[in-house]
């Protein structure tokens, strides 16, 4: 997901969206899951050359990347879309001085209960050995930047330093999802549910693995090929109206029921219910793996009590 906070911000996004010809291309890569150039060329009747001023122009955005894959005579550039969804906050009157934004690596969880398939690696190699809940105890889960489980939780505490005498009035939580690794088929779903200080918040139904033949853009090397790469930005957001997922309300669930102000723990989880329909499991990426080089990302408005 790409989130403009601004008009002036998304101007070059606007700008390569504002071609039939470019248009054509996003719905024939998202379509076919993919396209060479020379494939991309023949099916739009265009030269390469014309093509590639094109792609320049959304790779420049950010919405279509380029990767060089195996072919029969040396490499081939494939193209594909990177951006699942495009967020665009068209009311900026929301001032910058009343918000704290903060991060948490993947691996400084509070509180876990995990069943396998599991597991936990930092940029580097794994912690342990995969499938074993006990190494989410290992000293070295602090450094992870990906971990993966079946069914269970794994729960955060959020940095909450907002200055003194200040309520909460907004809270965001953006990261990297996906269904669980490693080997799974990518057609298997999953419904993730989203718990605030133990209360359920809201869901999300991953609509499948994301393992593939396409590497994530920041996954390392020496991650097996045929495990996950990379999964979905997802942003959910409570405020005093609903939880949100990528702007769309999915719950009623409010801060009005929380009272979250300067001196609140505040913990989150993503938690899989063993009794759901659907329980493909979990991975959470962080920086050095996946396609956007994040942590999990906190963003807290506030105000005066």
């Amino acid at each position: 997901m790409l989130h403009i906070k601004s008009l002036d911000e998304g101007l070059e996004v606007f700008k390569a969206l504002g071609s039939d010809i470019r248009v054509d291309i996003i719905k024939l890569l998202l379509k076919n899951k993919g396209m060479s150039m020379n494939e991309l060329a023949a099916s739009l009747n265009i030269t390469n050359g014309a093509l590639t001023s094109h792609i320049k122009k959304l790779e420049d955005c950010g919405i279509v990347s380029i990767v060089n894959e195996p072919a029969v005579h040396g490499n081939q550039k494939t193209c594909m879309v990177w951006l699942d969804k495009i967020l665009i906050d068209l009311d900026t009157t929301d001032t910058h001085k009343n918000i704290y934004e903060t991060e948490i690596r993947i691996g400084h969880y509070t509180n876990f209960q995990i069943h396998p398939i599991c597991g936990l690696a930092t940029a580097y190699r794994f912690v342990g050995e995969v499938d074993d809940p006990r190494y989410f105890t290992h000293p070295d889960r602090v450094d992870a930047d990906i971990l993966w489980f079946n069914k269970g939780y794994i729960e955060y505490v959020i940095p909450n330093f907002v200055p003194a005498y200040q309520k909460i009035d907004q809270l965001s939580i953006c990261a990297e999802i996906g269904t669980k690794a490693p080997e799974t088929s990518s057609s298997v779903p999953a419904v993730i549910d989203f718990m605030l200080n133990d209360t359920p918040i809201g869901s999300w139904r991953s609509p499948g693995d994301f393992a593939d033949n396409t590497s994530g853009i920041f996954t390392p090397d020496w991650w097996y090929r045929n495990w996950k790469q990379y999964g979905m930005l997802k942003n959910i957001t409570i405020n005093n109206n609903g939880t949100f997922l990528d702007g769309l309300k999915i719950s009623s669930v409010s801060l009005k029921d929380f009272m979250l102000d300067y001196k609140s723990t505040i913990k989150f989880r993503f938690s899989i219910d063993s009794e759901a329909e659907h329980t493909g499991g979990i991975t959470i990426f962080g920086r050095n793996f996946g396609n956007y080089n994040q942590n999990i990302n906190i963003r807290i408005h506030y105000s005066p009590m």
